[in-house]
């Protein structure tokens, strides 16, 4: 066999323990690791929860992590494209050959896990299994490591991390996590554990207290943005955004970020603090400046204002929740200067679709409706049905496949638009499977 006919049969594997299937249960996570040698305590972590903003912020901290000169390891789900972007190595996807040889470790024991278990390991306990073996393996300096969903019962909380990062947190996942945000926050608490160093993100005062609750209760540090550390002064520039940033250890200017929107400068706060804590820094000690600067202009959030295409401008969004689409509405207000937007909307079954058209609509001259490959969306002809309530009737198109609203999309935005397209474009948006999809036909 090939070693891409072995990756082809592993991704096979794993998918058959069903790719959203959710045990939330640490158990047999813990037993199958005990079984590995306990890979994740052979390094430091920094784990990430929240609601919003927890890739694009591990994103930000593995590379200035990595301007620091560290080996890094980051864990982040969901994928684009392939599974191997959930487990990096120095900023890249694994290799398949890697991939495959630590799935042959690993696969073994796993199966040991399920006889002895009522239920067998999920594909995200599996991944999870596979990043942190990866990590010890490599060997890396630091894991840089993002929830699944939650925190207290979600597969990573094995790890017991010395710097825990709180992004902001809303309300979404309410199925598995309740239905207010005090709940949802009280699971996300979940990842600190005993002397940890806690980064928050400005939060909804029903979100803080669990957060400050757990923090006591555990004998945890935390800093908040808005006091501890926060955005001073950003502006719009060229590609992205110079930020000017108080951090733990000092004031940073001129910081550039190759990234659109108040949101991502606030993740970019958030993660200079977290490497701050990381690295030792504090009242007393500042980080290089230089260093930071480096480490910032280089990082990357694939999917989130992704610019794609130009002529018409293609972007690519994965807000699939209310206060994502808020975030990415205002980017857009602030940052793009387009006389026609047309939007390509896909989302899954069970997120406030109409809360999204509802934030789309004053920024969006039409909409073309899609379904997205997930088996979990909502059909096109319901999503049409709650769009013309909001944009009416004359401003919707439906597209059943990608391809085709992709389509139709650039048509309507070329359309009636003399000569010069430069200030036309289409945001593709709704959910990280919807980019997905897209992102496999653009990117091409």
């Amino acid at each position: 066999m090939t070693d891409r006919t072995e990756f082809t049969a592993v991704e096979a594997e794993l998918a058959g323990r069903g790719f959203t299937r959710m045990v939330f249960e640490l158990d047999r996570i813990q037993s199958l690791l005990d079984l590995l040698g306990s890979p994740q305590r052979a390094y430091p972590s920094i784990h990430l929860t929240g609601t919003n903003g927890k890739t694009s912020t591990a994103r930000m901290i593995d590379s200035l992590l990595r301007a620091f000169g560290l080996h890094t390891g980051r864990y982040t789900s969901p994928h684009l494209e392939t599974v191997r972007e959930r487990i990096s190595l120095d900023g890249e996807p694994v290799s398949e050959e890697r991939f495959t040889a630590t799935y042959c470790e690993v696969e073994p024991l796993a199966r040991l896990v399920d006889e002895r278990s009522a239920e067998p390991l999920t594909y995200f306990d599996m991944t999870t299994a596979l990043a942190f073996a990866t990590f010890a393996d490599a060997p890396v300096d630091v894991a840089v490591v993002e929830v699944g969903l939650g925190g207290a019962e979600d597969a990573t909380n094995v790890i017991q991390a010395g710097v825990c990062v709180l992004t902001p947190i809303g309300l979404d996942h309410t199925e598995w996590l309740g239905d207010t945000i005090q709940d949802i926050a009280l699971a996300k608490a979940g990842i600190i554990h005993s002397g940890a160093t806690v980064i928050a993100a400005a939060q909804e005062e029903e979100a803080a207290r669990p957060i400050l609750e757990r923090c006591a209760e555990v004998g945890a540090t935390i800093a908040r943005e808005g006091s501890e550390f926060g955005v001073l002064r950003r502006a719009v520039a060229v590609g992205g955004q110079v930020l000017s940033l108080q951090g733990l250890g000092g004031v940073y200017e001129e910081i550039f970020v190759p990234l659109h929107g108040a949101h991502q400068a606030q993740n970019a706060a958030v993660a200079l603090a977290a490497v701050e804590a990381f690295l030792g820094a504090g009242a007393k000690r500042q980080l290089d400046v230089e260093t930071v600067r480096e480490g910032f202009a280089t990082a990357s959030s694939p999917g989130r204002l992704e610019r794609v295409r130009s002529a018409p401008t293609i972007l690519l969004d994965g807000a699939h929740n209310p206060q994502g689409m808020a975030a990415t509405v205002t980017a857009l207000q602030e940052e793009f200067a387009f006389s026609k937007l047309v939007a390509v909307l896909g989302v899954l079954a069970d997120k406030d679709a109409a809360s999204l058209l509802e934030l789309l609509e004053p920024v969006v001259d039409q909409v073309v409706v899609t379904r997205n490959s997930s088996p979990r969306a909502m059909p096109a002809k319901d999503l049409a049905a709650l769009a013309a309530e909001v944009f009416g009737p004359d401003r919707v198109e439906v597209a059943e496949e990608m391809p085709d609203a992709i389509e139709a999309a650039v048509a309507l935005a070329e359309e009636d638009v003399p000569g010069e397209l430069s200030g036309v474009g289409v945001l593709i948006t709704g959910s990280v499977v919807t980019v997905a999809d897209a992102r496999r036909l653009l990117k091409r």
